[in-house]
């Protein structure tokens, strides 16, 4: 029940943004929904007067068609053919007394007599509001249907039904596409209708935007709830419900966190014989929670494949997600640094100013959320991860993470300057280096799930992460030269974390496969100088799978290969084969062998080439500046 008091918190700390439109990145729009309220996607629009007349119609476009509906415990989970209507907007079976006679059958009359009742009721009540009995007036005349005809929003055919399709020999003579087809999934039939109130003397709220609107029916349905009992969540005596929200992740979500709905067969699987024994929850904090959780993973929530990547604090909503990388973290522009130590302090420190924006934000009792959702059917979903934890060591165990997994990585961001920083990679990007770009999204959402742990519990990384990205990083002739620099940068920060050796190039260690790997990048550095504006691969990378399974062997055919490129550069190569020597020197007779490598030889092999590269580079520059 931890998750759903948070949520519940988090409602309540936020209720000054019930209501308030937001917009995701791709302008559609998103709110917290006030208590008793959800969303629907509106099919057609229609406006009527102060004193419930029809005023004008229209079809709703796709990108305005989110609406924010009230609704009863059963609407908010009717499925099937029980009659459940929503309180005022809802389909046409529902919202128009004469749709026997354009659709269906006498048998739908029953919709509309209980969508009516239920709307009548609630403009009679004391909490009632001019708009709602304006729209209650009009709909009680029961020509719904035969307006939007007459104003060519729907289309009968000539036996004055409404057209399943369109075809233009039914209909208007008219040639062109009616909207209303380009908008509905099936027929016309199943178009959802909003209603608004039109005045010709000041531009009203809109009905779905009214906040009066929202008060008069909260108002009005609290009146309605009785079943009081033991809230688990709250430990307060409150109306309880068994009926709770859907549409979670989207609009067209039908998986539910709770449901108690097995009253046949294996009741409760034997242990109970009403489903509020095993756990009850009041309607109020069942929808405030869910609410939040609507707009919390509208707002900064990660969807792969349905899965929901969630991280919030009660307080302050916006905490750094573990998922993300080093660059994500920092909002300001990141310093280029760079590797003059053989520890890990400089990047600790840099990570911990990063961190210190949040540590302030967050108040002294604040508390960090981590959340993973996913559905297994249509109708069942599942929190799969749920970590409640002190915003402080929260916060620690991140630092530690971006100052452990870290490997000089490539960061872009909004179309900027690629810019090359030592960081730690986002748990997407280890998903690609694992098991390449074209992973599915199964295999991604699984490894992302995998790695949480790893993060925010300090747990070792699953080894089979570790040796897929080793091996991936070993093959470049299968790569992208792109694919191929960021696996291996990725898969270094990996192996660093494992085994925590230094960033900055070591010439004091005796491992061998550390040792091996940097023989391989001095023989690529060396072959790529000598070949000059070629682009062809070098010997050292086309060999390097095979040099990771049996080094000794393989570098005996590289070495060989190097000397037409070492008698091609002749002086400028007396360094780079002086290193060679130097490397060499440092095994141990019983180390040069055919043993596979470990993960060690791609951090010798990094660290070398980037030594020598930057040895170049500052060359290249005192010559310039002499």
């Amino acid at each position: 029940m931890s998750w759903l008091l948070n949520l519940y918190k988090t409602y309540e700390s936020n209720l000054d943004r019930v209501g308030e439109i937001e917009k995701k990145y791709n302008d559609q729009e998103f709110t917290l929904l006030p208590v008793s309220h959800t969303t629907q996607n509106a099919h057609i629009e229609v406006a009527v007067t102060q004193d419930g007349r029809f005023h004008s119609a229209k079809v709703v476009d796709k990108s305005d068609a989110s609406t924010l509906i009230p609704c009863t415990e059963k609407s908010a989970s009717r499925a099937g053919k029980v009659i459940s209507p929503y309180p005022l907007h809802d389909k046409l079976v529902y919202v128009a007394g004469d749709y026997s006679e354009y659709a269906g059958s006498s048998a739908d009359k029953e919709s509309f007599l209980a969508y009516i009742k239920q709307l009548e009721e609630w403009a009679g009540s004391p909490y009632a509001v001019p708009k709602v009995k304006s729209i209650f007036n009009y709909l009680s005349q029961g020509r719904l249907i035969q307006d939007l005809v007459d104003h060519r929003i729907l289309c009968v055919d000539a036996n004055g039904r409404l057209l399943d399709k369109w075809d233009k020999k039914d209909g208007p003579s008219a040639s062109e596409k009616p909207a209303i087809f380009a908008v509905v999934a099936g027929g016309q039939e199943s178009a959802f209708v909003r209603f608004n109130v039109y005045s010709p003397d000041e531009i009203l709220t809109a009905v779905w935007k009214d906040q009066e609107m929202y008060d008069s029916f909260i108002g009005f349905y609290q009146e309605l709830l009785g079943n009081e009992d033991i809230c688990y969540v709250t430990g307060k005596q409150l109306p309880a419900t068994d009926k709770h929200a859907n549409k979670i992740r989207n609009s067209a979500d039908k998986a539910k966190l709770i449901s108690a709905n097995d009253s046949s067969g294996f009741t409760y699987r034997g242990r109970f014989t009403q489903s509020n024994e095993a756990a009850s929850i009041s309607y109020e904090v069942s929808q405030k929670a869910h609410n939040a959780l609507k707009w919390l993973i509208n707002r900064q929530g990660k969807v792969i494949d349905q899965r929901v990547f969630l991280v919030w604090g009660n307080d302050a909503l916006y905490i750094p997600d573990p998922t993300e990388d080093s660059f994500a973290i920092n909002t300001a522009s990141p310093a280029r640094t760079v590797v003059k130590s053989n520890t890990n302090q400089p990047f600790a420190l840099e990570v911990d100013k990063a961190l210190d924006g949040y540590r302030s934000d967050l108040s002294s009792k604040s508390d960090v959320n981590i959340m993973v959702l996913d559905s297994a059917t249509t109708g069942r979903m599942g929190v799969l991860y749920y970590r409640n934890m002190d915003k402080d060591l929260y916060l620690d165990k991140l630092k530690k993470w971006h100052s452990t997994c870290v490997w000089q990585q490539r960061y872009q961001r909004n179309n900027q300057e690629a810019v090359f920083l030592w960081g730690a990679p986002a748990t997407k990007d280890i998903a690609f280096a694992a098991y390449g770009p074209r992973a599915n999204e199964k295999l991604v959402k699984g490894l992302m799930e995998r790695m949480l742990p790893c993060i925010v519990d300090d747990t070792p990384i699953p080894r089979d992460i570790v040796t897929s990205a080793i091996q991936r990083a070993s093959n470049p002739v299968a790569l992208e030269k792109w694919e191929w620099e960021k696996t291996l940068s990725i898969t270094c920060a990996l192996i660093n974390r494992e085994e925590g050796l230094k960033l900055a190039l070591d010439t004091e260690t005796n491992d061998r496969s550390y040792l091996f790997g940097r023989l391989l990048a001095v023989a690529d550095v060396l072959e790529r100088r000598a070949l000059g504006e070629e682009t062809r691969s070098s010997n050292a990378i086309r060999y390097m799978n095979s040099f990771s399974m049996h080094p000794e062997r393989t570098w005996m055919t590289i070495q060989k290969s190097l000397q037409p490129y070492q008698a091609r550069l002749g002086s400028k190569a007396v360094y780079l084969s002086k290193i060679i020597d130097e490397i060499a020197s440092k095994f141990k007779v019983e180390d040069f062998n055919n043993r596979p490598l470990s993960g060690k030889y791609l951090l010798g092999f990094y660290s070398q080439r980037h030594e020598l590269y930057q040895k170049k580079d500052s060359n290249e520059n005192t010559t310039a500046e002499e």
